[in-house]
């Protein structure tokens, strides 16, 4: 699951709709005269929104302190680089990180740049309703988060609000294209064509976004016409107004979070289960959302996600009727096709309670077993499987319990791992930092250092696992080394 540098996906700052700008001229709310326009200043007083989080410290176990004795500049930066591909419990973990109230770093100013950058992991990870949740806990009233929250409506189909509140602020400064999109979802249409005109002869629009919103203000004048280029660079924007004007984007070489889009139930259902997938890999939805998409219809068509499906289907009808036999029948190939879309955890959760209660025997027990340990009641499954001893992989299950040094490791993995749990300490570099009181910035570096680790030098996967059980954080720690003993994700 490893991806070079150079391939990772796009961050969210590389795709925010140029929604709005700071310092521009603005025009009134509705766009029906030659008024002078004004210009809107953003107040440099204001506190950093730096503290607003979705997460108290009793929910996270974290203190309120994380960030208070590191710098905004570094924590940004570290925020900025963390990957995203990577193992659930650590996308989880990156999650919770990204969602806690903390107090503000230092060096924090009214830009709130640490909260700006949270956001953008937040949109990177597909994470779209916390990311619309977080933004609106801390009022989008700056240029910076207000882009981000218009383009998180238009992603979810909720920017009517947002049209609202643009009309309403100006000092949010929408660029032109937003502001047309706006006028003419808010049913102002005349206002929304003036402003076209206005601004295509004073050159304030570029070719590409006046063919474009051209045929978003009136579709029937090009009927019949060739359909539009697609955009060199495909914002929220240009993908809800290419969508309004029938010519859909396809989502599956766009940024995990633009197939939020394609869930929709007018959405192909092959496109739907394609979205489901993709977003669960990285924890972005609900398992029920997937459990959801995979039941909706019967597959008509062979191969890739329809065997998926049939597979899910059919497994899913024997777990339900507690058929130990049809069980038995049915898991292997719908773990085959769970690993195949790299949904395991996901399925974990859905079925892992169910199947435990059943008499599974061979390659149906193992599964079970697996996905148990995978699941959020790993300690009690191992413990199970310890007191029935079926036969099970040893190390996993002290590994579950917390103890994995009191078995023997066979591979190197399982070393790695075994050391991090026999007494491990985390490197000095990493002790002076929590001992500063500049834990998170210690988080954030174990992540990075984990992920790095996993598909290349295991000594670093040591090293983050020991820094996080020493601060407390042994349900992560065990997860992520279960996981990266159970799913293969190193290519």
């Amino acid at each position: 699951m490893g991806l070079a540098q150079d391939d990772a996906p796009l961050s969210a700052i590389d795709w925010l709709s140029e929604s709005a700008e700071p310092s521009r001229v603005v025009e009134p709310a509705i766009a029906g005269t030659a008024a002078t326009p004004r210009v809107t200043v953003t107040p440099l007083d204001r506190p950093s929104k730096d503290p607003v989080g979705l997460l108290p410290p009793e929910v996270t176990g974290l203190p309120r302190t994380i960030w208070a004795q590191s710098s905004e500049p570094t924590l940004v930066e570290l925020v900025r680089a963390e990957r995203v591909e990577t193992l659930p419990a650590i996308q989880d973990f990156l999650k919770v990180l990204m969602l806690a109230e903390a107090d503000a770093p230092l060096g924090a100013n009214s830009e709130g740049a640490l909260f700006l950058a949270r956001v953008d992991k937040l949109l990177d990870l597909g994470a779209l309703e916390p990311a619309q949740s977080l933004i609106e806990q801390a009022e989008p009233d700056t240029v910076p988060l207000f882009r981000r929250w218009f383009d998180v409506a238009l992603l979810t189909g909720t920017e009517d609000v947002v049209c609202n509140v643009m009309g309403d602020k100006p000092s949010v400064a929408p660029t032109y294209p937003a502001r047309i999109f706006c006028l003419a979802r808010n049913g102002n249409w005349p206002a929304a064509a003036l402003t076209l005109n206005t601004h295509r002869a004073l050159g304030d629009i570029t070719e590409q976004e006046d063919l474009l919103l051209a045929r978003f203000l009136d579709p029937e004048l090009f009927e019949g016409e060739d359909p539009l280029d697609q955009p060199d660079r495909i914002t929220p924007l240009f993908f809800r107004m290419h969508e309004a004007i029938g010519e859909p984007l396809i989502t599956a070489n766009l940024p995990l979070a633009f197939s939020h889009a394609d869930l929709r139930s007018t959405t192909a259902w092959k496109s739907q289960i394609e979205a489901a997938e993709r977003l669960s890999r990285f924890g972005s939805i609900s398992e029920n959302v997937l459990q959801s998409v995979y039941t909706a219809r019967t597959p008509a068509a062979s191969g890739g996600v329809w065997d998926r499906a049939e597979a899910f289907q059919r497994f899913d009808i024997a777990i339900s009727a507690r058929d130990p036999s049809a069980v038995t029948n049915t898991l292997p190939a719908v773990w085959a096709a769970m690993i195949d879309a790299r949904t395991e955890v996901q399925f974990a959760k859905l079925y892992s309670a169910a199947l435990q209660e059943l008499p599974l025997r061979g390659e149906a027990a193992e599964i079970a077993f697996q996905a148990g340990l995978l699941s959020p009641d790993y300690e009690s499954v191992a413990l199970a499987a310890a007191e029935a001893d079926l036969g099970f992989d040893p190390f996993l299950i002290a590994l579950a319990r917390g103890f994995p040094q009191q078995v023997a490791a066979t591979s190197a993995q399982e070393i790695a791992v075994q050391t991090a749990f026999d007494r491990a300490l985390p490197s000095p570099a990493m002790h002076i930092l929590v001992a500063d009181g500049k834990l998170g910035e210690a988080l954030l570096r174990a992540i990075a250092q984990f992920n790095e680790g996993y598909v290349g030098d295991l000594r670093s996967v040591t090293q983050s696992l020991a820094l996080m059980r020493s601060v407390g954080l042994e349900d992560v720690a065990r997860r992520a080394a279960l996981q990266l003993m159970i799913l293969d994700r190193a290519a």
